[in-house]
């Protein structure tokens, strides 16, 4: 989601942006029914969901950079720390934006579009689609990476970035 507030952001507002750096991100971002009930309901079984559409599958491997650490327990613990409501609000969010494309040809400053290859919640297919509806975009794709590439493919996507 915060890929397409700040595309939205630099839409209505561009002389206060300079550049974007969007992680991960998709024109529209579907979340499926079960999902959002799961997530309405505070019910744990959305965190599962989403740490196991979200990262990819070397994460599940022991992919970890850090030695004894587990990506999926990881990415669980960070998701159980939200209060109540805030993983729904976001889902519903994503779920419910439809101006991505719009807002997308509106951006005036460079855009770089970073994508993991196997990500299932913002497919990468669906991340160049934007990133070709913006205007002087740059388009780079973390190989096997999920949709959680900040712990995934740490040294990749600061590569990326710079």
């Amino acid at each position: 989601m915060g890929s397409l507030i700040a595309i939205e952001t630099s839409a209505r507002h561009p002389d206060k942006v300079s550049g974007l750096a969007l992680i991960g991100t998709a024109a529209t971002m579907t979340v499926g029914l079960d999902l959002l009930k799961a997530a309405e309901a505070n019910d744990g079984a959305a965190i599962d969901m989403v740490s196991i559409w979200g990262l990819g599958f070397k994460a599940e491997l022991g992919g970890s950079l850090a030695p004894g650490l587990w990506m999926h327990q990881g990415a669980q613990r960070v998701l159980q720390e939200a209060k109540p409501g805030v993983l729904y609000n976001d889902l519903n969010a994503c779920n419910a934006y439809q101006n991505g494309l719009t807002a997308a040809a509106a951006v005036k400053v460079p855009a770089t579009f970073i994508l993991g290859e196997r990500d299932m919640m913002t497919p990468a297919k669906a991340g160049k689609a934007l990133a070709a509806a913006t205007p002087n975009a740059r388009t780079v794709v973390l190989p096997g990476a999920g949709h959680m590439m900040m712990v995934e493919t740490p040294d990749e996507l600061l590569a990326a970035l710079q």
